[in-house]
């Protein structure tokens, strides 16, 4: 390892600090991957593997971009649904509630008054459900948790990142399409966009050979370590699959996803149209959120440099993604900082260092 490129230091110094056991980031400039870097250890173990480019992290939040946000941008473009229509008008279940009257479009940017977390799982035995009946009791019996919460009326301009939201959102998509979030993004989106490495987690990426799978953490819930298995406890109690979380990969496979969505910014060939991709990336109103990706804004993971017309997301496990269409940017970040405690927070730090020292590499 080349330490005295700026990069591939700042890399190895945050596997040596313990801000993650390794990592893999890949970099794509005006169509080119300039960077593709493994460091550290899949681990904290002795005698655990290297990470390799092709290792597969838990992508925690990057589901929602990467699956739910995706799915539901295909699902307008072909006219299934219409970003504007509230939720009553898909999960029948929410009719004459306050729920129900929230737009996809609210939901979306984190604006629907929904608060961020539940801890619903503590609702079901932790092992997760493998019919796929028990795993539709448990989406009727979160669904019907979700019409209990209290909706903050407070003004649309004020988002609040809800997790439940997003479970929402991959309700919708199951209910429209009539299949599984998993299938439908396998059928419309990894396979097309030959992402072949991007699975859910629990049913999908058990068929992978576990030493590509970087473990999180010791979860006292599920009580073993998890590798192979959602890290999210309420992904996990929705059998592996759900709007928030849920999605396992590599970065090159991520990478496939991010270009697909820059392509369509651009009009390029895409299965995303530019008139959607430009509106889903935009910030709404007085938030940096825009429809399911977030801008950079004061102290953003993304650094001082990246342009306004950014977009990314990150992941709880210590993933991200970053796009910069001004520079025709792609940065895709995977680790697994929540190994072997999530009480490790050093990657907040360490997020906007690292891009700061990718554009100063421009």
């Amino acid at each position: 390892m080349d330490q005295s490129d700026p990069i591939t230091r700042v890399l190895h110094e945050g596997s040596q600090a313990g801000v993650f056991p390794g990592a893999v980031l890949l970099v794509r400039h005006q169509g080119t991957i300039t960077i593709h870097q493994a460091v550290g250890r899949t681990s904290s173990f002795l005698e655990s593997p290297a990470v390799q480019l092709d290792t597969i992290y838990d992508l925690a939040s990057l589901t929602k971009p990467l699956a739910t946000v995706s799915s539901i941008l295909l699902l307008g473009q072909e006219g299934r649904l219409s970003f504007s229509q509230t939720l009553d008008a898909c999960l029948p279940e929410t009719a004459g509630s306050l729920l129900g009257q929230i737009s996809i479009k609210d939901v979306l940017s984190h604006q629907s008054g929904l608060p961020a977390w539940r801890p619903f799982y503590q609702l079901f035995a932790p092992d997760s459900p493998s019919e796929p009946g028990s795993r539709q009791q448990r989406m009727q019996v979160v669904l019907e948790r979700i019409l209990k919460e209290l909706i903050d009326q407070a003004p649309a301009s004020i988002s609040v990142y809800s997790d439940l939201g997003y479970m929402l959102l991959g309700f919708v998509v199951e209910r429209l399409t009539g299949q599984s979030l998993a299938d439908f993004s396998r059928e419309r989106i990894f396979q097309p966009l030959e992402a072949n490495n991007l699975a859910f987690g629990t049913h999908d990426v058990h068929g992978k050979a576990l030493g590509r799978i970087a473990p999180t953490e010791e979860d006292p819930w599920r009580g073993r370590l998890l590798q192979g298995e959602v890290h999210d406890e309420n992904a996990a109690a929705l059998g592996g699959i759900a709007g928030h979380a849920g999605l396992f990969g590599t970065a090159q496979a991520v990478g496939q996803i991010t270009k697909a969505w820059l392509d369509g910014y651009f009009g390029k060939p895409s299965i995303f149209r530019q008139e959607f991709v430009r509106q889903f990336v935009s910030a709404q109103p007085g938030t940096s959120w825009a429809l399911g990706w977030d801008t950079p804004s004061h102290l953003s993971s993304s650094g001082q440099w990246f342009s306004l017309q950014s977009f990314g997301h990150l992941g709880f496990t210590g993933t991200s993604i970053w796009i910069d269409p001004v520079r025709e940017l792609e940065v895709i970040f995977l680790s697994n900082r929540v190994h072997p405690t999530r009480d490790n927070q050093a990657i907040k730090t360490f997020r906007p260092q690292l891009h700061d020292t990718i554009i100063q590499g421009l």
